[in-house]
């Protein structure tokens, strides 16, 4: 089995679980913004940048005043974000044994950097969609990451658990495992599968 010195996860359905937080926040959205779009139809496109998600179910309107809505209630509702059982665990004895660890999601850094420091999940290297780096499916974010890792692509995974991770790790020319407990159904062509969390420790250790 291929070992990997540098492993870069998703977030959402990856570490955590947002998926109750990420309904709240889009039901406020379609109260102040008055939108007929399901949270079902918003949540199959999770994966992409959120400003991505909208045009692919048909918003092109009130897209920077949609974000600011979602975000703040995002932030106000950390209580329905729970953290995978053994993450923090596994990412520790990941990081003892030198296991280099990053980041990629599509949420902004922002929501992203306060979740990390709520939920105590030991990983500082994150990178999320910004003017310079497009987000999944394109390589740029995993790209930057490695940059920032100072890894090679050869020793590199991306855990992620949608279609859209796979894709973007593929661009990237690294390696993908998928995380079949997350939100996204499995595929023929995820080589890789990990089904909780821990499970990941034998692709490093």
């Amino acid at each position: 089995m291929k070992k990997f010195d540098t492993i870069i996860f998703d977030l959402d359905g990856v570490l955590i679980d947002s998926k109750t937080n990420m309904k709240n926040s889009w039901d406020k959205v379609k109260k102040k913004i008055q939108i007929n779009n399901s949270f079902e139809e918003y949540f199959k496109h999770i994966g992409y940048p959120f400003e991505k998600i909208l045009n692919k179910i048909g918003i092109f309107n009130n897209i920077s005043k949609i974000k600011k809505i979602y975000e703040k209630h995002s932030i106000l509702n950390l209580k329905y974000i729970k953290v995978h059982k053994e993450v923090n665990k596994t990412l520790e004895l990941l990081k003892t044994n030198k296991i280099k660890l990053g980041i990629v999601t599509s949420k902004d850094i922002k929501r992203t950097k306060v979740i990390l420091k709520k939920f105590k999940i030991p990983i500082k290297i994150v990178v999320s969609p910004q003017k310079k780096l497009k987000g999944k499916p394109f390589p740029d974010q995993i790209l930057f990451a490695l940059k920032k890792l100072m890894s090679s692509k050869k020793k590199t995974c991306y855990v992620g658990d949608m279609l859209v991770d796979y894709q973007a790790a593929k661009n990237a020319k690294i390696s993908f495992i998928f995380a079949n407990y997350g939100y996204g159904k499995k595929n023929k062509l995820f080589k890789r599968i990990i089904y909780k969390p821990k499970d990941i420790l034998k692709f490093a250790i």
